[in-house]
């Protein structure tokens, strides 16, 4: 496996402010080398047919990814929409582009 290409993994850790409300608090942001592919033809319709827009997989070792939800690839923030572990020590993420404030 080519890992050449350079991501951003992005968590907002939550916090519980003095009133018991849930806030998300600062982004944290780690960098993860990892191999980029689109997405195959039937992930991308099968995608699709449940309202998703795919458009990369990113492969990367498993310990490196701690349940980030946004992924910036080239200066654009995408969601994880899937999480596969393929391999004992590898797992693919499935994104599509990001929408609304944080992709949460």
């Amino acid at each position: 496996m080519d890992r050449s290409e350079l991501i951003t993994l992005v968590s907002y850790p939550r916090t519980q402010d003095a009133k018991g409300v849930w806030r998300d608090g600062v982004p944290v942001e780690h960098n993860v080398f990892c191999q980029v592919d689109s997405v195959t033809q039937s992930e991308f319709f099968a995608g699709g047919q449940n309202g998703l827009k795919p458009e990369y997989r990113f492969t990367m070792f498993f310990a490196e990814y701690n349940g980030e939800r946004t992924v910036i690839y080239n200066g654009v923030a995408y969601s994880v929409y899937r999480v596969y572990h393929a391999r004992t020590d590898v797992l693919e993420l499935y994104v599509e582009r990001r929408t609304g404030n944080n992709g949460n």
